[in-house]
C-alpha cells in the first residue's frame, strides 16, 4: 500500500511564507507526476501546482504563479510546495497527490493521496 504524508501547513499572517512537504512511504511504485490540490468552491478539489517527473516540467494555477514553486525528488516520490506571499484566499487544506502514469490538472486522475496539512493566512 502506498502512503502519502505531507506536513509543513500552519498558521501565518499575510504576506508570510511555508513550505510543505509530501513523502511516499510503503509499496515502492514510480510515479510519473505528483501534484498538490485543495477544496475550492464548486470543485472537490483545485488544482495548485504539478511536477511532471520527465523534464522536470512544472505547472501551477494562475493564482500562485510568481508565488509558489513546486519542487521535488523522483527518486524518493517526495514533493514540495515553496509557498511566498501567501494571502488569506490561499487558506485551505492542501492535498499531495501521485500518479504513475500521466500528469493532469484534474484531482480524478491521480491514484494516491495524502491526508491533507492545513494552511491558514490571517490578515
Amino acid at each position: 500500500q502506498v502512503q502519502l504524508v505531507e506536513s509543513g501547513g500552519g498558521l501565518v499572517q499575510a504576506g508570510g511564507s511555508l513550505r510543505l512537504s509530501c513523502a511516499a512511504s510503503g509499496r515502492t511504485f514510480s510515479s510519473y507526476a505528483m501534484s498538490w490540490f485543495h477544496p475550492a468552491p464548486g470543485k472537490e478539489r483545485a488544482f495548485v501546482a504539478g511536477i511532471r517527473w520527465s523534464g522536470g516540467v512544472t505547472y501551477y494555477a494562475d493564482s500562485v504563479k510568481g508565488r509558489f514553486t513546486i519542487s521535488g525528488d523522483n527518486a524518493k516520490n517526495s514533493v514540495y510546495l515553496q509557498m511566498n506571499s501567501l494571502k488569506p484566499e490561499d487558506t485551505a487544506v492542501y492535498y499531495c497527490a501521485a500518479d504513475p502514469v500521466r500528469f493532469s490538472y484534474y484531482y480524478g486522475s491521480y491514484d494516491y493521496w495524502g491526508q491533507g496539512t492545513q494552511v491558514t493566512v490571517s490578515s
